[in-house]
């Protein structure tokens, strides 16, 4: 994998965020792989798909770039908040690739996060631009990368390191089992999973109890979050992503 950018295919441009975007997608399109199948090269969407630029003609994922000089932050500027919801409650909603590169034009992190991750909470909605701007009224929106769990940040490069192609597959594929659930199943195994984020490597059940305030805040309709929590990492731990050491005792797995 060439991690340089062709600075020869910006020639003709002026603008700087079309000159990024011109060399990102075409550093992805000659180096970008299918995470879910292995699949290369990536095919492209004609311009103006909303919310997608990559597609696999293999097992039909959808991918949307999205490219950032230095390095990765948590919060990452994106486009209409209406049509990001849209697109991200929609049946084909797509997978985020997120591109960091340097200031010589050469990639240092590559990554994906599934579209299993991302519900709507993930989504922060800016305030309306003002009745002077060109575009008065329009709202945008932010992708908080705080909320997705670190199993979930899939990286093909990772601080200018190639990651072999078989770990990549790997990770992605592991998570798959998210996309069977309903979306309120969904939103408790995420929600618990970023619990025991925050946690060390091993754990105990009381540790993971201690947040079932901070659950109850964002489920507010349900009067068993403990049982809920004890349901959540039956799952997590019926797929791997974490291991039952002893009675209330866990491990990560990852």
């Amino acid at each position: 994998m060439n991690l340089h950018f062709n600075q020869s295919l910006a020639k003709n441009y002026n603008s700087k965020a079309q000159i990024i975007r011109v060399l990102s997608e075409a550093w992805v399109k000659d180096n970008g792989y299918c995470p879910n199948c292995s699949t290369q090269p990536l095919n492209e969407f004609a311009n103006g798909k909303p919310v997608a630029d990559f597609y696999c003609s293999h097992c039909n994922e959808q991918y949307e770039l999205k490219s950032k000089k230095s390095k990765l932050s948590n919060i990452i500027n994106d486009g209409a908040y209406k049509t990001m919801i849209e697109r991200i409650n929609s049946d084909d909603n797509p997978s985020f690739f997120f591109l960091t590169y340097s200031q010589e034009c050469s990639v240092n992190n590559f990554l994906i996060i599934p579209k299993q991750f991302f519900k709507p909470d993930i989504i922060i909605k800016r305030k309306p631009l003002s009745a002077t701007a060109r575009r008065s009224g329009w709202v945008g929106c932010n992708i908080d990368l705080r909320k997705v769990p670190e199993s979930g940040k899939v990286f093909l490069v990772k601080d200018n390191q190639v990651i072999p192609r078989k770990n990549v597959t790997e990770q992605f594929q592991k998570t798959l089992f998210l996309r069977e659930q309903s979306t309120a199943s969904r939103g408790w195994t995420l929600d618990v999973w970023q619990c025991i984020d925050r946690l060390d490597d091993k754990f105990s059940l009381q540790q993971v109890y201690a947040f079932a305030n901070e659950l109850q805040l964002k489920h507010p309709d349900n009067n068993h979050v403990r049982d809920k929590i004890r349901q959540q990492l039956q799952v997590l731990r019926d797929k791997g992503i974490i291991e039952f050491v002893s009675r209330g005792h866990y491990r990560k797995s990852y």
